[in-house]
């Protein structure tokens, strides 16, 4: 699919970049959505300035039901992926340190 054009906005294939950077749109739009100021955006993605993240919401903001639906539809992809690979075996050990990581209970010596 093509979006509407943008100066601050590129497209790779089925991603939306920003401008100048290679922070993924969806990236900006999630920490946005959370609640995060632009100012904590660029603390977060420290490749951006605070005009690629006005650029960028802007953006989201006059495409907003069509961003939302490319942010939906790229998290269902992230998800089908993530569950493919929980089920290599190869990848279980992994998956499995992640989760004891996140949950605090994972030693900083693997």
């Amino acid at each position: 699919m093509e979006y509407p054009f943008s100066p601050y906005i590129y497209q790779v294939k089925r991603t939306l970049y920003v401008a100048g950077s290679g922070v993924s749109l969806d990236s900006v739009v999630i920490h946005y959505q959370e609640g995060a100021s632009p100012a904590q955006i660029v603390e977060s993605f420290p490749t951006l300035k605070l005009w690629q993240v006005f650029g960028a919401l802007a953006y989201y903001l006059e495409n907003g039901q069509l961003i939302d639906e490319y942010v939906a539809e790229h998290e269902r992809e992230f998800q089908r992926a993530r569950a493919e690979s929980r089920k290599d075996p190869k990848s279980a050990a992994l998956w499995e340190r992640i989760e004891k990581a996140r949950q605090g209970t994972g030693s900083k010596h693997a």
